[in-house]
């Protein structure tokens, strides 16, 4: 069966809660979705807070030869491999940054440069000398990181989201999905009206308000749910074949 597009150009695709499964799987059903999307003319994308690193195994498995977003609107890229525009998070506030997380021994802490990721078992002597992307804490008490939010949530300079509910992701102050999203816009001369942008966490929250069509996944956070035009499946229902089908594509 023959696909066509409806006003939706461009497809944003979180990928931890949203395109993959609780085990880091995509799904038989999102994959032939995402091929009946592509086969349509519809650009696939992945938008993410991980490192490139981190998403390029699933891009590729996919066979996308896309545009992606990865740490957030960090770095965007024109195709895998073909880095567009890159944002970076100042050496200084990552030292700071890091000395709040040393406040609070049961907190795990891990860190994007461009050479790649540094965390609380394998951190660097020489900070200053780095490009760094993104800082990022995570503990099972939110209390604690009710704590380190208060804290660094005065700072200047620092655009704070999460990726999960467990999670404080820190970015440079501007820098989300949705000014990854709007810089692909200029360069492939699409309207955000065009785009439709799927996820489930803090972090998805500016690019689905900012899209054509934001989609919430069935296990979003509420504050995502909140702000979506829609909510689809969650992420173990093939949520994102379900948007593909109803909003993406018709027949």
């Amino acid at each position: 069966m023959a696909y066509e597009m409806r006003q939706y150009r461009l497809l944003a695709l979180d990928l931890d809660g949203t395109l993959l499964n609780e085990h880091g799987e995509v799904s038989e059903m999102n994959a032939i979705w995402i091929k009946h999307a592509i086969d349509a003319g519809v650009t696939v994308c992945a938008s993410t807070g991980r490192g490139f690193q981190g998403a390029i195994p699933i891009v590729e498995r996919l066979g996308l030869d896309s545009p992606m977003i990865t740490v957030n609107g960090g770095e965007v890229w024109s195709k895998p491999h073909s880095l567009h525009k890159r944002t970076t998070l100042d050496s200084d506030k990552v030292i700071r940054l890091h000395e709040v997380a040393l406040k609070h021994p049961d907190v795990w802490f891990w860190a994007y440069s461009t050479e790649g990721l540094f965390n609380k078992d394998g951190w660097t002597d020489d900070p200053a000398s780095k490009v760094w992307l993104k800082f990022g804490y995570y503990s099972e008490e939110l209390s604690l990181l009710e704590e380190i939010l208060k804290e660094i949530g005065v700072w200047d300079g620092l655009e704070i989201t999460n990726s999960s509910p467990n999670n404080i992701e820190v970015n440079p102050q501007g820098v989300s999905k949705a000014s990854g999203l709007m810089e692909l816009c200029r360069l492939k001369g699409l309207d955000m009206s065009e785009i439709v942008s799927v996820g489930d966490s803090l972090n998805d929250i500016a690019a689905i308000r900012a899209s054509g069509l934001g989609v919430a996944m069935g296990n979003a956070q509420d504050e995502v749910k909140m702000v979506a035009d829609v909510i689809t499946g969650t992420n173990e229902e093939d949520g994102v074949a379900q948007v593909i089908q109803q909003y993406v594509l018709r027949t």
